[in-house]
């Protein structure tokens, strides 16, 4: 089978479990072949953790859940040093952020000090405690979430840790016959627990490897360049994406045309990444929020203004 067929593979089974939402599926398995992490912003029973749950299933990898609280410590997190008098001397006992997939629920209702835990974890891939250093097994892919909706007791990420995630998504409510299917699913069973692996490991890290092979242009290079730095003089916007953001969209330009079968990217693949990767990457000025308008709407105009490489071959 080729790549694309065990991807579609993955992503059929994670519709096993989530009706209607190909689109976010399709998005995080692109993340998660780019070597980057997700941010789920919604509210809460639209199917956050199921989505990830079904997604580690898929992919027979180590799933682990960390449940973010005002009192939970960095190394609630990390993990912590244990003596052991047989031995006279201090074992590391690794935290729950060391597995394959983690799902790192409602982020937002902790405290800056142990968000930070996390997010140095996930650039890193690394654990650090007492001075000694442990690698994360790969792949290692967190999927946060957290609620837009309510603000009391919870702790804004700032915008240079919103950097740290490769795309920031809203599932939103499913049409109400997918709600009607989601019922009838339910009615007598967990689909969840009826899912099984369709892809191993070791086949997830020779996707991984093989994003780097997809072929971009360097028209296409240009083209998200031209973009990134139009967010940066954008009247609009007080801090514009950074380079980094340049990379981030072109990583995951490159696992989404895996993901397509294709070994090149596509214009057709920057303009529809773009949102996901720039939106969260650039602070709007005082007067947008006066305005009223939304990041999404500044992307939308970047990306219409700027040309695309077709255009430009056919004005020669």
């Amino acid at each position: 089978m080729t790549n694309a067929q065990l991807i579609d593979d993955v992503l059929a089974n994670i519709s096993k479990v989530m009706i209607g939402k190909q689109d976010i599926a399709e998005l995080s398995v692109t993340a998660l072949l780019a070597g980057g992490h997700v941010l789920l912003e919604d509210v809460p029973g639209v199917g956050k953790t199921m989505m990830v749950k079904a997604l580690a299933k898929s992919i027979s990898a180590s799933f682990k859940r960390i449940q973010f609280t005002p009192d939970l410590l960095p190394s609630d997190v990390l993990g912590v040093s244990i003596y052991n008098p047989k031995a006279m001397e201090f074992e590391f006992r690794p935290g729950p952020i060391v597995g394959n997939i983690v799902l790192a629920d409602e982020i937002n209702r902790t405290s800056p000090k142990t968000q930070a835990a996390l997010l140095e974890s996930m650039e890193e891939s690394s654990v650090t405690v007492d001075g000694e250093t442990l690698q994360i097994p790969q792949p290692f892919f967190v999927m946060a979430t957290q609620n837009p909706i309510e603000y009391e007791g919870t702790y804004p990420l700032p915008e240079a840790q919103l950097d740290r995630f490769l795309f920031k998504l809203k599932m939103g409510y499913p049409k109400r016959l997918e709600e009607i299917e989601v019922l009838d699913r339910a009615e007598r069973s967990k689909p969840i627990d009826e899912l099984k692996p369709v892809i191993t490991l070791e086949e997830l890290r020779n996707f991984q490897r093989s994003v780097a092979d997809i072929n971009v242009d360097r028209t296409v290079k240009s083209y998200i360049v031209e973009c990134a730095a139009e967010t940066r003089t954008h009247p609009y916007v007080y801090l514009g994406v950074s380079p980094r953001g340049s990379l981030a969209l072109m990583k995951s330009c490159q696992a989404y045309a895996l993901i397509q079968g294709r070994n090149y990217v596509t214009p057709d693949d920057v303009k529809y990444l773009a949102p996901f990767v720039f939106s969260h990457r650039i602070i709007l000025r005082p007067e947008a929020k006066y305005e009223g308008i939304e990041k999404s709407e500044i992307i939308e105009r970047i990306l219409t203004k700027v040309s695309v490489p077709i255009d430009r071959i056919r004005l020669k």
